[in-house]
């Protein structure tokens, strides 16, 4: 499998490390990962599509050898600026764009906000909540939420991350997804973590993005974000994953030409689950 190039893109705030395989003056596809993931879960995925795109996966901001945010700053809204900043910045033509769970909510915020700038999207479980939770959540006190989550700001600010040596990391990679082959969870693992002076491994996301703000867009904007969105869209779910089908929750109806696609034996990781399905499945989506 060939290296791909990396650099780092200095946006105004931050620095953004951004992978990228295939000719340089093709066509831009934009691949974006998901939470405590990175760029290069994306690997297979990149090279079934280098030869014909310009392939470029962004490191979110925390994430893989992006920077982590100096004030812990990792809402909806960063994500989305970061994502506009990387298209500005690269000069990138309206092209397809792949995102999966975190990701795929950031790409498709963006279709909704720059519609003009999206050709095909391609969301893999990446909507957010399902209704019947955002119901569950409206009727909350919302005062409550908002002090524990400032709890957990406290607490991840001090906490110490945990090492692992190669085999504990990959272990623990497959815990959360079961299905990865070991080949794969081992690609992962040499990817999701730095060396300490010791050898052992420690993670690069950065521990603070786990207190997120409970605070968002409200469920009508989200609805005419997706109404915005003027491209196609296919919305990938695997029917082993705990996420809602928007197709029976009703999500899908909101968008203008959207279209489900159910994966059997995959979870939540379908471009891992079934890699080569998947990928025949965007080939054909993009053509």
């Amino acid at each position: 499998m060939a290296e791909p190039r990396t650099y780092k893109l200095s946006l105004p705030r931050i620095g953004l490390n951004i992978v990228e395989w295939g000719d340089p003056a093709a066509p831009p596809l934009i691949l974006q990962h998901g939470g405590r993931d990175h760029a290069r879960s994306w690997d297979r995925v990149a090279q079934a599509f280098a030869g014909t795109y310009r392939v470029i996966a962004p490191d979110l901001r925390g994430h893989g050898d992006s920077d982590w945010a100096n004030d812990g700053g990792y809402d909806m809204i960063d994500f989305v600026e970061d994502f506009v900043g990387i298209v500005r910045a690269l000069d990138l033509p309206p092209g397809p764009i792949v995102g999966h769970s975190l990701g795929g909510n950031i790409a498709t915020r963006f279709a909704g906000l720059y519609p003009d700038r999206v050709s095909r999207l391609v969301n893999i479980e990446g909507l957010g909540d399902a209704p019947e939770i955002v119901r569950r959540k409206a009727m909350e006190d919302m005062l409550p939420r908002l002090r524990a989550w400032i709890e957990q700001r406290a607490k991840v600010n001090g906490f110490t991350a945990r090492d692992y040596d190669r085999a504990g990391l990959v272990a623990r990679i497959r815990e959360r997804n079961p299905r990865l082959s070991a080949d794969m969870a081992d690609h992962l693992a040499a990817h999701a973590a730095r060396a300490n002076p010791d050898g052992s491994l420690r993670l690069k996301h950065d521990p603070a993005f786990a207190a997120n703000s409970p605070i968002d867009i409200s469920t009508e904007t989200k609805r005419a974000l997706w109404a915005a969105i003027r491209c196609p869209v296919l919305l990938v779910y695997g029917a082993e994953s705990w996420a809602s089908n928007p197709a029976v929750d009703g999500r899908a109806a909101d968008f203008r030409d959207a279209r489900v696609e159910l994966f059997e034996h995959a979870g939540h990781w379908i471009h891992h689950d079934r890699t080569d399905d998947f990928i025949a499945m965007v080939r054909d989506f993009l053509a």
